[in-house]
């Protein structure tokens, strides 16, 4: 047996059959480039629904075990590489996880509070018993319990399922009406991990912008890794589509509160090990949390974060597993931007068949495009886009100057629309 540490990696699916690469193609490689070896456990036989195309690199790992639902046998097959921490390769990992690195004695951040950090509706509980302000939500599977809270709350709200993760499901309704057409399309399929919807969650609408924060924690010191600034676009129906995001400073205006309200966040949900992706709206009222992964960020952003700062989520999470003296001596600093980084998503007002497009080769000419991702080919069909599921085509920008980041984040709203998009007759 090998004497190098070994880390556990929980369902780390690289790729998602919309075809974006996923951040957990780079975790084992943060460990291995440390000197440890890792194992990858998959916490079910089959993949879950949005990764069954899936394909793990499996020389990364020393040995892949398949979890058959015998807990005691798969913890007998991991004692024996005698690991020295269990991390979550996405949302769908996050319970397992929490339930192998508590069985096995590693840094864990417990069973205990695994629902609320997986369940929406628990989560919110469990912030506003820290006496920490959210939105006023519920749950429920009940249409008239749903219409008759929406009519209380007024105005617009927001109903997703309970546990799902990117924008799946997510509906903002204006009625009371709309509010109950969300509820019976979303307990009418399975959320992206192939799981029944048998709840949703109706939250307040809260207006602001909304900012990822990405963090790391170690025995509780909670670092700040990145900090990302969305926008939002009110298109095909979709008042507050994500369309687009961009890497901000540490110290910008108004950060420092929003940080520590996600601290308080992560203190309230048990979150003292371990990667966490929280989101805040800046409301006019203060911060308010949207929701927490307790895992490294999604969308490929510890990737993007690289290239933008120079590190990411990644180094500091190996760190804090491997070298984590290294992590207390840097405990607190603040990332310098090295290079702005933005990505942004083509949204689609047409569907059909698509041709082809007519505007690529003019957005690959912007001065700070870095990379695309066609995600609808020509020859398929293409969808309106009202989530990030539907996204056509996703640009990345990337520029030592920040105004030609924006400008060409600018430039694809103004080339994007109709004519972007020639369909078959």
């Amino acid at each position: 047996m090998s004497t190098k540490p070994c880390v556990v990696l929980v369902d780390t699916y690289e790729t998602a059959d919309h075809g974006l690469p996923q951040t957990a193609r780079h975790i084992a490689p943060a460990f291995l480039a440390l000197g440890a070896e890792c194992v990858r456990v998959q916490s079910a036989p089959d993949a879950p629904g949005q990764y069954r195309k899936s394909s793990p690199t499996m020389s990364n790992y020393r040995e892949n075990i398949v979890h058959d639902g015998d807990l005691a046998k798969t913890l007998d097959a991991l004692a024996v590489h005698r690991p020295v921490a269990v991390v979550a390769g996405g949302e769908y990992a996050v319970a397992f996880t929490d339930e192998l690195s508590e069985a096995l004695g590693v840094p864990s951040n417990g069973t205990a509070l695994s629902l609320a950090r997986r369940d929406k509706a628990a989560m919110g509980e469990a912030v506003a018993a820290a006496d920490l302000p959210v939105a006023r939500q519920l749950s429920t599977s009940d249409e008239a319990e749903l219409a008759a809270w929406h009519r209380e709350v007024g105005g617009r709200i927001v109903v997703k399922p309970n546990r799902s993760a990117g924008g799946d499901g997510v509906s903002f309704c204006d009625t009371p009406e709309r509010s109950v057409e969300a509820l019976r399309t979303i307990t009418g399929r399975q959320n992206v991990f192939s799981e029944d919807n048998d709840l949703v969650i109706a939250q307040e609408y809260l207006a602001g912008t909304e900012y990822m924060i990405n963090t790391v924690s170690m025995d509780g010191l909670h670092q700040v890794c990145d900090i990302w600034k969305t926008s939002r676009f009110a298109v095909n129906g979709v008042s507050d589509l994500l369309g687009a995001c961009q890497i901000v400073p540490r110290r910008g205006p108004g950060h420092d509160e929003l940080v520590n309200y996600a601290f308080a966040v992560l203190d309230a949900l048990g979150i003292r090990h371990g990667a966490a992706h929280v989101e805040v709206k800046r409301t006019p009222q203060g911060p308010r949390l949207i929701e927490v992964g307790s895992r490294l960020s999604g969308g490929d952003l510890p990737h993007l974060a690289r290239l933008a700062i120079g590190e990411s989520q990644l180094d500091w999470m190996a760190d804090a597993v491997l070298r984590p003296e290294r992590f207390r001596e840097r405990w607190g600093e603040d990332y310098r931007i090295r290079r702005h980084y933005a990505w942004s998503a083509l949204l689609s007002p047409v569907e059909g068949t698509l041709r082809r497009y007519t505007v690529l080769d003019e957005i690959e000419r912007l001065e700070s495009f870095h990379e695309m991702f066609v995600l609808t080919q020509p020859g398929k069909p293409l969808r309106r886009t009202v989530d990030d599921t539907t996204f056509p085509v996703v640009v990345t920008f990337m520029h030592e100057i920040e105004e030609y980041v924006l400008r060409d984040l600018g430039t694809l709203r103004y080339l994007d629309g109709v004519g972007c998009y020639e369909l078959e007759p």
